[in-house]
């Protein structure tokens, strides 16, 4: 298929509409068969449940043309998987996970000429999502939904290079212990827009939240996990039960044991004990790593080994190694990659 005449190489990070979506409604307590639609607009009632009550999730994942000319996505299965967790959480129906998989492959292969070529550092990405679509007054949960896809083609998260983020420690809380830190709900996202604004109206880049009961170990910023490198080369990330599963961190822990021979490590990391790592990063799909040089704790500044103009060894390895995966040019452990085209 011909690719769109679209300057692949200056895209921004943003939306830009494609031709086709996928749709399924849930109704009588049934998934329909859904189906892909032109129509880019969603119309639902003043009352509708995702309006009242932000019921409403999603998920984000892309879609890319590896070295050898194929479309692929990487471990859609496990975006099914968390989706149904928050779905769960949230008392939302669950979108079966084969068809949340089949889903993401129909809306890419009908999008198949937004998907950027090979080299031109852009990709497709994918975003699933569902919301309470009947009407609610009480509080309770709606009794109708809709799933559905969209696409965009984005350019790197990171125009220009990557540069380390100036991050802060942030006053707010991102996620109480037993509340809905784990989840992707829209809801999480929302919350974290003022505290967002604010950072970068003091001049930092993003927010490293503290947990929420002792304000004493650190969780994760508002849309990624942190990971950790010690002076001997260990990868660590915090582990709490508010944090946000990142299958970008999932997947870096794995590439550091397997690919780089590294020594991993889940577990508690306490604030007191970041001054004395030498490398920092947030995960995410976005930008898969963003190295961080500095961090602020009200005044008093932590400032890593890595430095302000670059990545860290350890995470630039992590990072080369894991897009290499993504884009074909390093084997992939077995169920990552799934094949599009």
């Amino acid at each position: 298929m011909e690719k769109k005449n679209i300057d692949w190489e200056n895209l921004g990070f943003g939306y830009a509409q494609t031709d086709m979506r996928y749709v399924s409604n849930y109704k009588n307590g049934a998934w329909d068969e859904g189906t892909l639609t032109s129509d880019s607009n969603v119309v639902i009632n003043e009352c509708a449940g995702v309006l009242q009550y932000a019921q409403t999730c999603f998920e984000g994942l892309k879609a890319y043309t590896t070295e050898d000319g194929r479309i692929v996505c990487f471990r859609p299965d496990l975006n099914a998987e968390r989706m149904e967790a928050t779905a769960q959480r949230l008392e939302m129906p669950v979108f079966p996970k084969d068809r949340f998989v089949d889903a993401v492959v129909k809306t890419v292969e009908a999008n198949e000429a937004y998907v950027p070529p090979y080299g031109s550092g852009a990709t497709l990405y994918i975003r699933p999502y569902m919301f309470g679509s009947s009407s609610v007054i009480g509080v309770k949960p709606a009794e109708e939904y809709q799933f559905r896809i969209f696409c965009t083609p984005v350019g790197p998260y990171f125009k220009g290079g990557v540069k380390p983020l100036t991050i802060r420690v942030s006053d707010f809380d991102r996620a109480a212990p037993h509340g809905t830190g784990h989840i992707k709900a829209g809801l999480n996202y929302a919350m974290s827009l003022h505290a967002i604004v604010d950072a970068h109206d003091q001049g930092f880049d993003e927010n490293m939240y503290l947990d929420a009961a002792t304000r004493t170990r650190v969780e994760e910023t508002g849309g990624a996990n942190f990971l950790f490198v010690t002076k001997d080369g260990k990868v660590v990330t915090p582990k709490s039960e508010s944090i946000l599963p990142s299958i970008t961190r999932r997947s870096l822990m794995t590439v550091a044991k397997d690919y780089l021979g590294l020594e991993v490590e889940e577990r508690e990391v306490f604030f007191e004990e970041v001054k004395d790592f030498t490398e920092c990063g947030l995960c995410g799909t976005a930008a898969v790593i963003s190295p961080v040089g500095k961090i602020n704790d009200h005044g008093r500044e932590i400032c890593f080994p890595s430095g302000m103009n670059e990545m860290g060894p350890v995470t630039k390895k992590l990072y080369e190694t894991l897009t290499g995966i993504q884009m074909g040019r390093i084997e992939a452990p077995e169920g990552w990659i799934k094949v599009i085209k």
